[in-house]
Formats: structure tokens, C-alpha cells, sequence
């Protein structure tokens, strides 16, 4: 079976205009993805003139193209830290406030503006600016050195962002499969031979626990995949082991299979009985 990399947040630097990476710009890993990722949407609105409001008949009016905020909460710990362990957590945290921190702008130098961020975790990606970051710090070490910080930080960009997908994005889950639904009137070998599975009809009314093929149900669910060996026949496993003298060993994992249920009209032969004695 193969195994699944458990994919790590990132903080990444953009652009001021947001276009795309700074180049040298800082990308930071976080330390533990988010529990949790809250995204809002908002227009701005203002009321116009000459409405009559008593009326109820007030319009609104859209002003700019809106605004989508990203709020989360990242966590880090150092007495968490499996290598290049610091003594201060605010010596990890201070990678993040750099995105808060303004800069000469690129447009104009005598200006300060942030850098761009962008959020990304996987399939999830925000691009905006960091409009608001709290710190809070706990767990102190005997010398007062904080040893955990939680972070809430806020992104926004100036217009309505849409998630785009690759895709129609189904997917088929392992061991899901369609059940058929019988019909007033309905027989197990008829639904079986409509599927092409006429030949299999007792495995599959053994698979589904249907003790009569002939009276189904209404309604009742089958799973026409489903099958069951047909036959009688004895499985020991585990270590059951019998000396010459007939003296029978069991160990911790043996075990005794009954017979599989049989529908035809020769009846499945009889558990055979193990003397013990």
C-alpha cells in the first residue's frame, strides 16, 4: 500500500501587483497546517440617492468589484521540534510577521506598502496581502523564553475570488458499488440473467443473505457484483494438528468454516463432527 506525504502549508512572497513569485522572496513551511481555513466574501454598498426607503423600494448599488478575506490560525511549538531545535518560538514566528512587515513600494520607493502572500495548501491557494496578524505566546520555559505561539493571521485581495478545478471531480471510492433494486414481481435469477450474471445467481443470493430467490421484495437492495462460493466445504487453519492416535491439537487461531449456503436442490453435506476424545 502506498503511502500518502502529508502535504505542509506554505507562506509565499509575491509580487506587490500579485502577478506571481518575488523572485529571492521568502517561503516559509509552517510548522502545523491549520485546523481549519475561513474564507469571506463582501461586497461594499452604499445607498443611493432618491430612494424611497419608507416604500421599501430602496435599491443598492454595487461600489468596486468586492473583497474575499482568508482568516487562520497557525500553531508552533518548539519542545515539538524533531531537528534544528531553537529555544524561543518567536525565533519561528518572526518568519511569518516578515509578510506582515511593510517595504519600499515597487512602484514608488518613497512609499511603504506589504509584501504579497500568498497561502497555499495543496489544491488551496489565496493570493492577497496580510491586513492583520495576532501573536499570542504561552508556555514559558523556566528562563521566560515562550515555548508555543499561536498566530491568527488575515489575508485579503480587492476583488471575489473563484475557485478553479481541473476536471469534473468525481471520484470513485474503493469498495462502493450500485445496487440494484428489484421490482414487484422481480426474481433473484431474473435480475441476475438481466445482468448477464444468470449463471451466478445462487452465489449471489448467498453473498446478499437471500434465503428465497423467488419472492423478492420491492424495493429490497442487491448487489448483483456480490458472490459466494456455492458448496459444502471445511476450512481448518491455524494449527490444527491430529497425532496417530486420533487425538486432535487446536491452536489459538484455528478455526472451522461452515459450508456456504446452497439453493439448488441437492442440499450441502453436513458439518463432519471432530472427535476430541
Amino acid at each position: 500500500m502506498s503511502e500518502t506525504t502529508l502535504r505542509k502549508a506554505k507562506l509565499i512572497e509575491l509580487k506587490e501587483d500579485l502577478s506571481s513569485e518575488l523572485p529571492g522572496g521568502k517561503s516559509i513551511d509552517v510548522q502545523f497546517n491549520p485546523d481549519s481555513l475561513k474564507v469571506t466574501y463582501a461586497n461594499q454598498v452604499v445607498q443611493p440617492e432618491g430612494g424611497n426607503q419608507a416604500a421599501g423600494t430602496a435599491g443598492r448599488q454595487f461600489v468596486g468589484a468586492g473583497t474575499t478575506k482568508l482568516a487562520l490560525t497557525l500553531w508552533f511549538d518548539v519542545s515539538a521540534m524533531t531537528e534544528n531545535a531553537v529555544d524561543d518560538v518567536r525565533r519561528l514566528t518572526k518568519d511569518v510577521i516578515h509578510f506582515m512587515s511593510p517595504k519600499a513600494s515597487e512602484q514608488d520607493a518613497s512609499k511603504l506598502a506589504p509584501p504579497g502572500t500568498r497561502f497555499s495548501w495543496g489544491s488551496f491557494i489565496f493570493d492577497g496581502m496580510v491586513e492583520g496578524l495576532e501573536e499570542t505566546l504561552e508556555f514559558f520555559s523556566p528562563e521566560g523564553k515562550p515555548l508555543r505561539a499561536s498566530i491568527a493571521l488575515t489575508l485579503s485581495q480587492q476583488k471575489i475570488l473563484v475557485s478553479t478545478f481541473e476536471g469534473d471531480g468525481k471520484v470513485a471510492r474503493a469498495g462502493a458499488r450500485p445496487f440494484a433494486s428489484a421490482k414487484q414481481g422481480d426474481s433473484l435469477q431474473g435480475m441476475a440473467a438481466d445482468a448477464g450474471k444468470g449463471g451466478n445467481w445462487q452465489g449471489i443470493a448467498s453473498a446478499n443473505g437471500i434465503e428465497d430467490p423467488l419472492r423478492m421484495n420491492a424495493g429490497q437492495f442487491v448487489d448483483l457484483n456480490a458472490s459466494a462460493g456455492i458448496g459444502g466445504s471445511i476450512g481448518v487453519s491455524g494449527g490444527a494438528g491430529f497425532g496417530a492416535s486420533g487425538a486432535a491439537g487446536f491452536g489459538a487461531a484455528a478455526s472451522v468454516s461452515p459450508p456456504a449456503i446452497s439453493l439448488g436442490a441437492v442440499a450441502a453435506p453436513p458439518l463432519p463432527k471432530l472427535g476430541l476424545n
